[in-house]
């Protein structure tokens, strides 16, 4: 069953968003494994500050989708209790799962159950593509198709200021030119849970921007 915690950030103060949802699937296991996929950055600055948030709960394995092979990245998925995908640049890390050919893996594992926590650019990737991210395409990639945990795209960092959430509205417009299915927009301190085929916002603000509709503002605790 799909098992998602998506944020659009971890928080104000570091990643105890990220720690707190995490803890159930790791407490009073011995020898739990958090697959951490740092892959959206140019270069991972917070690999010991993710260690040190994670200290006596779990081991952090940094899968490294340039140094390692694909059975070893694989092998760090099969161990793991949970997946860590963190923010940065979404083409970049969309890019970087396809090339080295773990994302097949990943969506296997992800659709048989194995629980995501993610913000950002990792929340955007479980859609079913990258294509409502704020991010540009640096590489430029070709790869577009996300996790498809869900049937929601995503897109994060929902402007507080209303001239600004008009233009980001106009702009995520233009995708259901081409796409059908809605766009969930997630400001800053918004929760989304995915179990199965239930989506629920659980705190904080956000909205559902659907074909030929006008966006609407999401319930706390209702399903999607």
């Amino acid at each position: 069953m799909i098992d998602l915690h998506l944020f659009s950030y971890p928080g104000k103060n570091g990643i105890h968003h990220i720690v707190d949802v995490s803890r159930p699937y790791l407490v009073n296991k011995p020898s739990s494994v958090v697959a951490y996929l740092p892959v959206g950055s140019l270069s991972d600055t917070f690999q010991e500050y993710t260690e040190n948030a994670f200290h006596g709960l779990a081991q952090v394995a940094t899968i490294n989708t340039e140094l390692m092979t694909l059975p070893e990245m694989e092998a760090i998925l099969r161990n793991s209790a949970l997946v860590y995908i963190p923010g940065g640049n979404t083409y970049l890390l969309n890019h970087r799962l396809h090339l080295c050919k773990i994302m097949d893996t990943l969506r296997k594992k992800v659709a048989a159950g194995l629980p995501v926590v993610a913000f950002s650019a990792g929340t955007v990737l479980c859609g079913p593509n990258i294509l409502t991210t704020n991010d540009i395409n640096i590489i430029p990639s070709t790869y577009f198709k996300g996790l498809g945990a869900t049937k929601f795209n995503f897109n994060v960092h929902y402007p507080e200021d209303a001239l600004a959430r008009a233009v980001k509205d106009d702009w995520l417009s233009d995708y259901h030119t081409f796409q059908d299915n809605p766009v969930i927009l997630m400001a800053d301190g918004a929760f989304i849970r995915v179990k199965g085929n239930k989506t629920t916002l659980v705190y904080g603000e956000a909205w559902i921007l659907r074909k030929g509709q006008e966006k609407e503002a999401l319930k706390a605790g209702e399903s999607i």
